[in-house]
């Protein structure tokens, strides 16, 4: 049986009381929307930042303002991760529909703090080992604050003597996180906190005392925390992007708001359209005027900005695009992650255009990545898109992010001298490396011409045969030229092993867990993440061909990853493919029982 503590009762047995030291650990809080989830998700993970442990914070929420299921995740370790463990160890339950959802996943010595305001927990819910709390944290909260909403700070403040935080710890992270709020606003929080510590203390848990103890990691390097969103808007600014131009979408619209705040103060114009089709126009418009220019949106926003990409192919046009990737197709699952814009990406538009895919792995390489694709943009004088996956919503623990390493290269950009210095300027000049040099329209002696059509290379409409085949191997030849510098895969593990796995985005995290433990298993592998989609480089088909057999990870039904790696020529034979498209993200345990299972059935 599980040991209970009821709100009126047996104190927790001393022997539970001795710091169960962890240095790695999975906790997750979940209730209806607005129940305040993400508020104690984020208040534990600040308290755990400033003890030196590496955060990953996801959250599986329902796409709606307020009400229906929402969870916080949050894995604390000494060790970076980017994804969950596979058990959760503590589970703060607002209602019993967070106990159902979680009591497949919870460790036999988890601890579950479950809100009994509304009566107890049914029977046969948690393992027989766990450790249940019943608190009634909205009847308190109503009871001696008058609102439910501060059951979250209650909640906290019970939370960290858990977790063996200090009381002045605590107390600091709520003071940080709640800064903006005024003093008679912030009162009743604090009155809260110290409710859930006052009820640590009548069941036995007190200053001193803890059920886990998360050592601090002392001094480390200066880090930040942070999700791929705001990295790659953080890389685009740096870089000297200026313009944005978007429409609220889930779970895009954090670039949007991000440059909302932060662009204004550097000379940045950000703009909320009508829709995702004025959105990308409105950027391409101040892309002729020489500005850097993004936009972003998620899986529906791009298809409906796949016209104006191409228009960006064909034109010339520099222009970085994020696609932060969700469950489709349509509407999908706007809340929930996938990598299944692959083939969109990569092959939709009508007619042929070059186009330059990306494929972050992790916060440090959204905004180098962001910061490169802004320049790219403009050497290569086409769409370079981000395509990012659950990076863009979930938060990671990093370096801070080297300024210096940023340079501004605006590629065959002329100036009105240069211009003055030819024997006539035409906008789409017939090069050897497919490039053509530029003048921003309006620049004396540069006659911009700038036309949906084919067009010759004074940017005149023409449609004669020989032109149009002129031009469309001018724009292809921009790919040759761009490929050497665009990022190569990253690759680890055993590179005498016979097996490959080949993964890309946020999945590294799950790979380098699932090869870890597989080495257990009498198993090895030589890993490889390719960071760039289009054009599919010959490392990624090399990789393939000198392995005996390659698993593609990847979130999609269809296996979209997969098929674009044999289009380029890798031997279909060798690959395998295993895939996830429940909406959840991987997990090592998950990973590890795929990759079994098939080398089993080999």
């Amino acid at each position: 049986m599980s040991q209970v503590l009821h709100e009126i009762g047996p104190m927790i047995d001393p022997q539970l009381l001795q710091g169960r030291e962890r240095d790695d650990l999975t906790m997750m809080v979940a209730g209806q929307g607005g129940d305040g989830s993400l508020t104690i998700i984020a208040l534990v993970s600040r308290a755990l930042l400033g003890r030196g442990y590496e955060i990953y914070r996801t959250s599986n929420i329902a796409s709606r303002i307020k009400g229906g299921h929402a969870a916080a995740f949050m894995r604390a370790t000494t060790t970076p991760r980017s994804s969950l463990g596979d058990r959760i160890d503590i589970l703060v339950a607002f209602d019993i529909e967070a106990v159902q959802k979680a009591s497949g996943r919870l460790a036999a010595d988890s601890i579950i703090i479950f809100d009994s305001s509304r009566g107890a927990l049914p029977p046969n819910l948690i393992p027989d080992t766990a450790l249940l709390i019943p608190v009634p944290f909205s009847r308190l909260a109503v009871r001696d604050l008058r609102r439910d909403l501060f059951k979250n700070s209650l909640g906290f403040g019970l939370m960290g003597r858990i977790i063996g935080l200090s009381d002045e710890e605590v107390e600091d992270c709520l003071r940080r996180h709640f800064k903006k709020l005024s003093k008679e606003q912030f009162e009743p929080n604090i009155r809260a906190l110290r409710e859930g510590q006052s009820f640590a203390d009548g069941a036995g848990i007190g200053a001193e005392q803890s059920v886990y103890r998360l050592p601090d990691q002392g001094p480390r390097e200066a880090r930040t925390f942070i999700t791929g969103n705001h990295a790659a808007a953080m890389g685009f600014l740096a870089a000297g992007g200026r313009f944005f131009a978007g429409y609220p979408i889930t779970p895009a619209t954090d670039v949007m708001n991000f440059l909302a705040r932060f662009a204004p103060p550097v000379g940045g114009v950000i703009m909320q359209a009508e829709d995702e089709l004025a959105a990308i126009n409105l950027a391409i418009g101040a892309a002729l005027t020489g500005v850097r220019a993004m936009t972003a949106s998620s899986g529906p926003g791009i298809a409906l900005m796949l016209e104006s990409i191409g228009h960006c192919g064909s034109a010339e046009i520099p222009m970085v695009i994020i696609d932060c990737q969700r469950a489709g197709p349509s509407t999908g699952m706007p809340t929930k992650p996938e990598q299944s814009d692959v083939n969109m990406l990569t092959r939709s538009g009508n007619g042929d255009y070059p186009r330059i895919v990306l494929a972050p792995g992790n916060v440090e390489e959204c905004f180098y990545h962001g910061a490169f694709a802004t320049n790219l943009s403009q050497q290569a004088q086409c769409p370079v898109i981000l395509a990012l996956d659950a990076l863009c919503h979930d938060s990671f623990t990093a370096p801070h992010f080297d300024l210096d390493r940023i340079q501004i290269d605006n590629g065959k950009r002329l100036s009105a001298d240069d211009v003055a210095k030819l024997d006539a300027y035409r906008r789409y000049e017939i090069t050897e490396d497919g490039i053509s040099p530029w003048a921003v329209p309006g620049t004396p002696g540069a006659m911009n011409l700038v036309t949906g059509n084919e067009r010759n290379e004074w940017g005149r409409v023409s449609t004669e045969p020989a032109v149009r085949v002129a031009m469309m191997d001018k724009r292809s030849r921009k790919i040759a030229t761009v490929r050497p510098s665009l990022p190569r895969a990253h690759e680890w593990g055993d590179t005498d092993s016979p097996i490959g796995i080949i993964g890309v985005g946020i999945l590294e995290g799950v790979i380098t867990e699932s090869v870890a433990r597989l080495t257990s298993e009498g198993l090895s592998f030589h890993c490889h993440r390719p960071r760039t989609l289009w054009p599919v480089l010959e490392d990624t088909v090399a990789f393939v061909k000198s392995h005996e057999r390659v698993y593609i990870v990847e979130q999609s039904e269809s296996g979209q990853l997969a098929d674009l790696i044999r289009s380029a020529g890798a031997p279909a034979e060798r690959i395998r493919s295993i895939l996830k498209y429940d909406g959840l993200q991987y997990t090592a345990e998950e990973l590890v029982a795929a990759i079994l299972a098939q080398e089993r059935a080999a």
